[in-house]
């Protein structure tokens, strides 16, 4: 499922595209809101892994502005519910993913995205 916490972690892998491939920027997406269980513990010790500013512009691309542009030093419980809900809960299941360097385009059907590349793309 493409969800932020996935977006956060890929970058595009056509053969030479190795500088600005990373956010993929959302198209065309129909996103479904679906309830996930709050564990603070796993968001305090996921948000170091966080590339901060492609969350909040990947969060902001999908209409939700709840994040604040810095990540913030102290963290309360009223943060992590954003955090939680922006990074778990927001899904994509239809649309496409972006690349901003090379514009290949990564499908997105029934929330699964396609990153498989075609065989003269794979570096």
């Amino acid at each position: 499922m493409v969800r932020l916490i996935t977006h956060n972690l890929l970058a595009c892998h056509v053969k030479g595209c190795t500088s600005n491939n990373f956010p993929l920027q959302f198209k065309d997406v129909q996103i479904e809101l679906r309830e996930a269980e709050f564990n603070p513990d796993f968001l305090r010790n996921f948000m170091p892994r966080i590339e901060w500013k492609a969350l909040v512009d990947a969060a902001r691309q999908l209409g939700d502005t709840s994040l604040p542009e810095e990540q913030p030093e102290m963290v309360d419980d009223e943060f992590l519910q954003k955090l939680h809900h922006v990074l778990l809960e927001v899904h994509v299941e239809e649309g496409a993913m972006v690349c901003p360097n090379c514009n290949h385009s990564y499908p997105i059907s029934n929330g699964i995205p396609n990153m498989l590349l075609a065989e003269h793309e794979i570096g």
